[in-house]
């Protein structure tokens, strides 16, 4: 599909599930982190790149056809980490990936980035931003620079709103969250390969029982997720107690984002 495809974030959490994964993708698929990234195997490119510098993310795109950018910070942190790693940082991919000519990013958004709906409503792609925190805010960020690069200059971007990625969810709001990793490799191979996308903003997650996201407006990307928290779900309501349902966690879809951070 891609001569080069640059996967950065490599050395992260959900970088390591799909660093294997996107192997079948590309001729080459270039990984980057300023963490270690082992040694490279057959097909694999390394480079160390801080997002902050734009000069090392200009090199980095070079010859690169896609991204899946999952690069920069992944929970809270004060606002000027924030700001260097996931606001200046997306900024530099975007602008490095328009000066050489690559065709699509995959960008790793969140569920952050609309945290403060509560958990009783159903939302859409399509309905305003109301980031939780400062992590959420960088992510609303990344989805209009993703907007802008499209209208301005034509690069195409999925953005996807990640819940929770991990082997299986491990409390009960992860119930209406959870994307296993099966699914997240889905996801971002329909993101990858769709053959329109513009700017297509899409809710990552499984195919869960309780749903607090619409992903109709994205169904053009073609992801049919196959997995589901069901099957975890009596464990893990046996395991922890209800949290009090007046309590922010409880009752925004952001969890315990919205009331933790570097606030004063």
């Amino acid at each position: 599909m891609f001569d080069r495809l640059l996967l950065t974030g490599a050395a992260g959490a959900l970088g390591r599930v799909l660093r294997p994964r996107l192997r079948g993708l590309c001729r080459v698929l270039r990984l980057s982190d300023i963490a270690e990234l082992g040694s490279a195997a057959a097909g694999e490119e390394l480079m160390r790149a801080p997002l902050q510098d734009k000069a090392a993310v200009l090199a980095l795109l070079q010859g690169v056809q896609a991204v899946v950018h999952l690069g920069g910070l992944s929970t809270e942190h004060a606002f000027e980490d924030i700001l260097a790693a996931n606001i200046v940082g997306t900024y530099h991919v975007y602008e490095a990936a328009r000066i050489h000519g690559a065709r699509r990013i995959v960008f790793a958004s969140s569920n952050h980035a609309t945290g403060f709906y509560s958990q009783g409503e159903t939302i859409d792609p399509r309905m305003p931003k109301r980031p939780d925190g400062y992590y959420g805010l960088s992510k609303a960020f990344g989805e209009d620079l993703a907007q802008f690069y499209f209208d301005r200059h034509g690069l195409e971007t999925v953005s996807l709103r990640i819940g929770s990625s991990f082997p299986a969810p491990v409390d009960r709001r992860m119930l209406a969250t959870w994307l296993s990793y099966d699914d997240l490799e889905r996801l971002v191979r329909a993101a990858l390969t769709a053959p329109v996308v513009g700017h297509t903003v899409i809710y990552g997650m499984s195919d869960n029982r309780g749903v607090w996201w619409d992903n109709t407006s994205a169904s053009h990307v073609g992801y049919r997720p196959q997995d589901s928290s069901e099957p975890f779900r009596a464990e893990l309501e046996a395991r922890q107690p209800l949290i009090d349902p007046a309590r922010p966690e409880a009752r925004l879809q952001g969890g315990a984002f919205c009331i933790k951070g570097p606030f004063e």
